[in-house]
């Protein structure tokens, strides 16, 4: 298998992303993207097998990156996927040495998630009420993405079935296929249940939230939901769903929450992530300093 084409080689790699590992459509989209880039690379070397990229090469690959002016940011993930692809033919032993060894990602300055503040979420709410009462799928939507702190996907995603009314949690498949039970509120329990209730009759593998058209709700109409909302009671850069994820994390960590607890709730792999919300809470504390202390 030493004559393995790089073609052949991403091919490969990517039915395992999909099939054994299972990633998010996303991640496997940007993947296929940049590794199919970087093969088309590869044959302007004139590079017919995966033993012939050495760091040399890739490093290459990286000064045209850099000359065609990406951002650190895409670079890293550029350079992440040639990563994977390369540590899957070293463990397969496709390949005798790793050339990915010594070359790291790009340092990027982190940015801190937007956020929303409690006060802002409520007006949310509201806002919802006044235009329908009986609106209570928008409002299941703006509940369980903040209570529950999901993922849009893991929103989208969710069957009657999934939802524990006795013990009051959530059973979310979240990314890699990794399963973990949520608890829900009683707020956002009271809501969902109200939600249900105006179902009417349902199957266990029925979609938890449908749209007006009986349709499984679907990650673009939670956008148009969120946007719609939060373009009229905040001024936040990015309306989206994933801000009521950000603010539910930092809220329960201004409120004293347990870091690992909070990494569990938003299904993190690893606690680096979940921290950069400490990081969140403490720019917020020296705001408030700033604002109302007389020292400040």
């Amino acid at each position: 298998m030493n004559d393995l084409s790089v073609n052949s080689a991403v091919q490969s790699y990517l039915e395992e992303l999909s099939g054994l590992r299972r990633v998010s459509g996303n991640t496997y989209s940007a993947y296929k993207k940049d590794l199919l880039q970087f093969s088309e690379f590869c044959s302007e070397l004139n590079i017919d097998s995966v033993v012939q990229i050495n760091e040399k090469k890739i490093r290459l690959f990286l000064v045209r990156l850099n000359n065609k002016k990406l951002s650190r940011t895409s670079i890293g993930r550029k350079l992440s996927a040639i990563r994977g692809l390369m540590n899957y033919l070293y463990r397969k032993e496709i390949i005798s040495t790793n050339p990915m060894k010594n070359i790291h990602n790009p340092k990027t300055k982190r940015k801190l998630p937007e956020t929303i503040d409690l006060e802002t979420f409520l007006k949310a709410l509201r806002l919802i009420d006044e235009q329908d009462q009986n609106n209570l799928n928008e409002k299941t939507i703006f509940e369980l993405l903040y209570g529950c702190a999901l993922r849009v996907s893991e929103l989208c995603g969710l069957n009657i079935n999934d939802y524990d009314k006795s013990r009051s949690v959530l059973r979310i498949l979240g990314k890699g296929s990794k399963l973990r039970y949520v608890p829900i509120g009683t707020e956002s329990k009271k809501i969902l249940d109200e939600y249900l209730e105006t179902r009417g009759a349902t199957y266990p593998d029925d979609p938890l939230i449908i749209t007006k058209s009986n349709r499984r709700i679907y990650p673009r109409y939670v956008r148009r939901v969120i946007h719609k909302y939060l373009s009229k009671v905040s001024d936040v850069t990015k309306k989206s769903p994933h801000v009521l994820r950000h603010s539910a994390a930092t809220h329960m960590l201004d409120r004293g929450a347990d870091l690992m607890a909070v990494k569990e709730i938003l299904g993190h792999e690893n606690l680096s992530t979940t921290q950069i919300y400490t990081q969140v809470s403490i720019e917020r504390l020296k705001k408030t300093y700033k604002q109302a202390h007389p020292k400040s």
